[in-house]
């Protein structure tokens, strides 16, 4: 009995080295698209591509893209707010700087982008393998579910957006910052008389 134990143990071993380089491999090449975002995100835009063409040509698994839609919603979410919420801090006051004389604070995502791109794309990958089990294609009227989802947008939205104006801050870097702040007049004055 004992000899069967260990050799199925010795018969796993090389399956699960096997796994152990390919999962060194896929992160190996995960760290080298990091600094790749454009290229990342054209590669997950195929493959919405390819998982919206396989649910309009199977004609199902609206329930798969309903939830789908809604882990989306939960991702944006986290994208799109502070890693720490002026509304949980104590009476101090909020964290993000709300005048143009407080210390600048860079905004920092509760969810970076590489972790929502990450995600977002494997959500698609799972939610396109699942197209490929009737087990997933519950029967469903697909209009009441995409109201509900885009009712359900827009509410969430509206609150993250006001959330952003009452404390004053875009969770976007538009462009390199600079530094805008007036020349001294002796500069001034100096190059005039060059």
């Amino acid at each position: 009995m004992e000899g069967t134990g260990g050799s199925s143990a010795s018969a796993a071993a090389p399956v699960n080295q096997k796994w152990q380089e390919f999962a060194k491999l896929f992160q190996y090449y995960l760290d080298k698209s990091t600094p790749h975002a454009t290229y990342r995100w054209i590669g997950s835009l195929v493959i919405v591509s390819i998982f919206v063409l396989r649910v309009l040509y199977v004609q199902g698994f609206y329930i798969v893209s309903y939830g789908l839609g809604i882990y989306l919603l939960n991702l944006l979410i986290g994208f799109l707010s502070p890693l720490v919420d002026p509304e949980l801090e104590p009476s101090d006051g909020p964290v993000l700087p709300t005048k143009g004389s407080d210390e600048f604070k860079p905004f920092i995502r509760r969810l970076p982008e590489f972790k929502f791109w990450y995600s977002f794309t494997k959500a698609f990958c799972i939610a396109f393998m699942m197209t490929f089990f009737s087990v997933f294609d519950v029967p469903v009227f697909w209009p009441i579910l995409l109201c509900y989802w885009v009712v359900l947008f827009v509410l969430t939205m509206r609150r993250q957006i006001a959330h952003m104006i009452k404390y004053k801050y875009i969770p976007f870097n538009i462009g390199k910052q600079k530094y805008t702040g007036k020349r001294s007049s002796a500069s001034s004055s100096g190059s005039r008389a060059d």
